[in-house]
């Protein structure tokens, strides 16, 4: 944790209105070295495992954009990140858009300069698939829990006659590869028609709790809250959303829409329910401005960035204490 005199700040209004200056996350500084922040905004302009519509490859800059609404503190829990901790954009990810297993290692190679130096990622894809070498990067040296707000349960073993990597499949991967605990894993709004009878076995066999969206609206946010922090437990977490998991009323810029997903406010409420958690990073996924040109796709996931923030800021600033 770094001394308060040390924090970085928004952009004040007063200074600059929202629709001018440099993009940036919640219009803070954009910096390029993960030592001096304790939590590390970033973004991942990846949509190389995208099955089907692609274009999340411009998720974080539209994000970036909207993200210009938010404002300092938190309206319910009256967290204020930007003070709990410093936060800062470190920029995107260089990606090869034209090499998977080559991008793939530059996402775990900047996530692991910016894990190594002691900063907390909190980053915007990009297609789900980039959330697997951001797991190799911080969960090496031990296997996490994960909240994983989504649609779909992404631990399909291959798509298309063998291939392993695609935003299909990456938690698949990271459970094979150690870096989750399946028994410490909730996944939230899973519905859908499947492609088989037998899609969603293997990951109830390793352990993963699987909230469907039926079972959801039975427990209500505060039963699926409740379910969260049970199987999420004490350890260490990350925690992922898919805006897929929202139903695309809501957020219809997304490349695998389902209908009959939570609300925003649903997803509000249950995010800022996993406030204690050791929550050590996370990210927002899935954002395909082209399927929606008013942008409101990205304001919610803007939005969805500012709870999770929230509550990584006051895990941090209490492993700090």
């Amino acid at each position: 944790m770094i001394d308060d005199g040390d924090k970085f700040q928004p952009t004040p209004m007063a200074k600059m209105p929202r629709f001018a200056g440099s993009s940036t996350f919640m219009r803070l500084p954009l910096i390029d070295e993960p030592g001096k922040v304790d939590i590390a905004l970033i973004g991942v302009p990846f949509d190389g495992g995208t099955t089907n519509r692609a274009g999340a490859r411009h998720g974080p800059r539209q994000i970036r954009e909207m993200s210009t609404m938010i404002r300092r503190v938190h309206h319910v829990s009256k967290l204020a990140p930007f003070t709990l901790c410093r936060c800062a954009d470190l920029g995107d990810v260089p990606i090869n858009p034209l090499d998977l297993m080559q991008s793939l290692e530059k996402i775990e190679q900047f996530m692991s300069r910016v894990h190594g130096a002691g900063a907390a990622p909190l980053s915007v894809g990009g297609d789900h698939l980039v959330t697997l070498p951001i797991l190799r990067a911080v969960a090496r040296d031990q296997a996490l829990g994960m909240v994983h707000f989504d649609a779909h349960s992404d631990t399909t073993d291959s798509y298309f006659g063998g291939s392993r990597y695609s935003h299909g499949t990456p938690f698949r991967r990271a459970i094979e590869e150690g870096l989750l605990d399946p028994t410490r894993v909730v996944q939230i709004g899973v519905r859908g028609s499947l492609h088989d009878v037998d899609d969603l076995d293997w990951p109830l066999a390793q352990g993963v709790r699987i909230i469907t969206m039926e079972e959801a609206y039975d427990l209500g946010c505060d039963g699926v809250i409740a379910e969260a922090r049970r199987v999420a437990g004490t350890g260490p977490v990350y925690v992922s959303f898919d805006v897929d998991g929202l139903d695309p009323v809501y957020a219809p810029g997304t490349g695998t829409p389902e209908v009959g997903g939570l609300s925003t406010h649903e997803a509000q409420r249950m995010i800022r329910g996993l406030q204690g958690l050791d929550i050590i990073g996370g990210d927002v996924v899935e954002v395909a401005p082209p399927y929606d040109p008013s942008g409101n796709t990205a304001l919610v996931a803007a939005t969805m960035l500012f709870e999770m923030l929230c509550v990584l800021a006051d895990a941090r600033a209490a492993r700090a204490i």
